[in-house]
């Protein structure tokens, strides 16, 4: 257990890159903002020749082109219309699916949108705890292809076939690569990444035939960048990147239903009890740099990805676009940031508390700290 941290200000707990990043997004960074900028010059007597005025002309000119080029991406990845948006999404006749829905992340999305009256079917070991009446619990360990195969045919009769698939569920051993048992190689295997194809099996077969919905896959950074004493969960969460992409082309290309959408997830430090006992940095810098997220966070951003109706990749918090980088940095630049991130250590006290096998027996209660 880290030594207690005592309460630091409100104000300074939210202040983290994050925050400065959404502001410069849209001041410095915003064509629509910097457009004014050499205008403003003129105003104030400045010449069109002048270096501030062409400066800034340059510099919008360049941000202009970025923004675009990532605009112009999604609309061809997502086969968009310059001049039309895709129609706003009817939640009415969405039935979403989330797998690992009993806690955590799943749980707080399955209650969120049950509040929007959307239809939820929600598959885990563990019932969900809520009171919204459109939420369905279905008893299933999806890392077993035939528990999901039964329960989907009770879905599919009780409930109709899912547009929308979650697959959310996760576990974490947290155990360096010779402590590892098979069980809990195949517990990780099974749940973060089998899982996937076995709802994909049994479900998506409607939505191809529909030719419309949203597969949306939970990764990891860690599928990225990987890191000592957790080898299974970041091969498990890797899997899922190739999973994405190999599923996006399928579904373009070989089931000629381009409009199937998926996204993948690939979050840093989320505050669930997956990784509750997890001993991460408390040095200031380190919390502006790499925040960990709320679960709110990653459900307003998820709901918002649906609502938008377009595959992409989503990364959160800001420092984790900077993961693919650092593979193809000099290997002592990869060294030095997984020093000074401490990345190595961070589970060196860790205890499972999410996802315990019958044999492993409830988690010690000295374990439990708020998140």
């Amino acid at each position: 257990m880290p030594p207690s941290v005592p309460d630091g200000s409100p104000i300074f707990d939210s202040l983290d890159v994050d925050l400065f990043v959404k502001v410069l997004s849209h001041t410095l960074f915003s064509p629509f903002f910097v457009f004014f900028i050499p205008i403003f010059f003129i105003f104030q007597g400045a010449k069109v020749t002048d270096t501030s005025v062409v400066g800034f002309g340059v510099y919008y000119v360049v941000i202009s082109l970025f923004w675009f080029t990532r605009w112009a991406s999604r609309l061809w990845r997502n086969q968009g219309s310059f001049l039309f948006g895709p129609p706003k999404l009817d939640w009415g006749d969405e039935i979403v699916l989330i797998t690992g829905g009993a806690s955590g992340v799943g749980e707080l999305l399955a209650n969120t949108l049950a509040v929007r009256n959307v239809t939820v079917v929600v598959l885990d070991v563990n019932p969900i705890v809520t009171e919204n009446y459109n939420i369905t619990y279905y008893k299933c360990d999806v890392s077993k292809w035939e528990e999901v195969s039964a329960v989907a045919d009770r879905i599919q009769e009780e409930i109709g076939d899912p547009t929308i698939i979650i697959n959310n569920a996760g576990v974490a051993q947290g155990k360096l690569i010779l402590d590892l048992t098979p069980d809990d190689i195949e517990q990780t295997f099974g749940v973060n990444t089998l899982a996937h194809f076995w709802t994909l099996k049994a479900f998506l077969p409607a939505i191809i035939k529909r030719k419309e919905g949203h597969v949306m896959t939970m990764s990891s950074v860690l599928g990225i960048t990987a890191a000592a004493q957790m080898t299974d969960y970041c091969a498990s969460k890797a899997a899922l990147i190739a999973l994405n992409q190999s599923l996006r082309y399928e579904l373009d290309h070989r089931y000629n239903t381009p409009k199937i959408r998926t996204t993948i997830l690939l979050p840093g430090h989320i505050q669930t009890p997956l990784f509750q006992t997890a001993e991460f940095n408390t040095a200031f810098w380190f919390k502006f740099l790499a925040p960990s997220l709320p679960p709110v966070t990653v459900v307003k951003r998820i709901i918002a990805a649906l609502d938008e109706q377009h595959s992409q990749t989503i990364y959160l918090p800001f420092y984790t676009y900077t993961a693919p980088l650092v593979n193809v940095m000099p290997s002592f630049v990869r060294d030095f940031s997984q020093w000074l991130t401490g990345a190595d250590f961070v589970l060196r006290n860790f205890v499972k508390v999410s996802g315990r096998r019958v044999p492993e027996g409830p988690a010690p209660v000295s374990t439990d700290k708020e998140d």
